[in-house]
């Protein structure tokens, strides 16, 4: 373990310590605002449980919202969940065209940019540094309170392995940690937006623990899950339920591991429950929880 992700891991344990968790008889909302990453797409996310939540765009998607939603439920919270999540949109699109939907009292909001962050510029994140602060700033008039999360995406394996990829040639895990630091860069220019959300360094750590295969172009290990979708690029109904496990601890305060093997999402979306306590563990562990004595 580097000296810096042990600090990071201290920075995160200590934030998350901080966030109050949601008593059972305490309503709270919570807004995503993104695109297919957000929406489950090529998987079983995509329509999961879509009346549990609140779709602002009319869309009939569950999504990692549903997940979220369901996960709470079973830790006791009552959360009201809605999305603002549109397929191939960056954040600047959402700031333009739906702040009449956008700009309400929320506690939470989770917003998801485009998985490059820029489609003209791979990488390069001065429109996301624009548009982001802009949306925290709009939802933070409206309720001074709110807390607003950046989700910092997966490395695309298309973007990795292909030759026509910004990240060919490179590890597998180095599109993630570039998406991370230019967010974390965001945030720190932002007092608005309070911390960013390690889903794409979660999958980074399924990969190098074995849990996860980390090229999906040469077949799947034995044993080992596919987070990709089958476009190599898209989330599969795993890679999507890691990144809920990952908002959901974050943002309320629970360990997902709390949920445990029998957890309900994992069995209604087709994970093995193994598959299910294996994502728990690796949540958690990016979050920066303390293992278990």
């Amino acid at each position: 373990m580097t000296i810096f992700r042990f600090l990071n891991g201290l920075l995160l344990a200590t934030a998350l310590a901080a966030t109050p968790a949601a008593r059972a008889d305490e309503p709270r909302s919570i807004l995503f605002i993104g695109n297919s990453f957000t929406q489950g797409a090529n998987s079983a996310v995509l329509r999961y449980r879509v009346d549990t939540v609140t779709d602002l765009n009319g869309g009939g998607v569950g999504g990692v919202p549903a997940l979220f939603r369901r996960f709470a439920e079973q830790a006791g919270q009552d959360w009201t969940v809605s999305h603002e999540l549109r397929g191939g949109t960056t954040l600047a699109q959402h700031l333009a065209d739906r702040l009449d939907v956008i700009a309400k009292p929320w506690d939470v909001v989770v917003m998801q940019d485009y998985s490059v962050l820029d489609p003209e510029h791979p990488g390069n994140p001065a429109v996301t540094a624009k548009s982001a602060p802009a949306l925290a700033a709009v939802v933070t008039r409206a309720n001074s309170d709110v807390r607003v999360y950046l989700t910092a995406t997966w490395s695309r394996a298309d973007q990795v392995y292909k030759p026509s990829g910004h990240w060919h040639g490179q590890p597998v895990d180095r599109m993630a940690l570039d998406l991370r630091k230019a967010l974390d860069g965001v945030d720190a220019a932002s007092t608005d937006i309070d911390g960013v959300l390690p889903v794409g360094e979660a999958w980074n750590r399924a990969m190098a623990e074995g849990v996860a295969d980390p090229d999906p172009y040469d077949g799947i290990a034995f044993g080992q899950v596919d987070l990709w979708s089958y476009d190599q690029y898209h989330a599969s109904a795993a890679g999507y339920y890691l990144e809920a496990l990952v908002v959901f601890g974050r943002v309320t305060g629970v360990d997902p591991r709390s949920l445990g093997r029998k957890e309900l999402a994992a069995h209604e979306i087709g994970l093995d429950p193994r598959v299910a306590e294996a994502l728990q563990r690796v949540a958690a562990e990016e979050l920066g929880l303390p293992a278990a004595p």
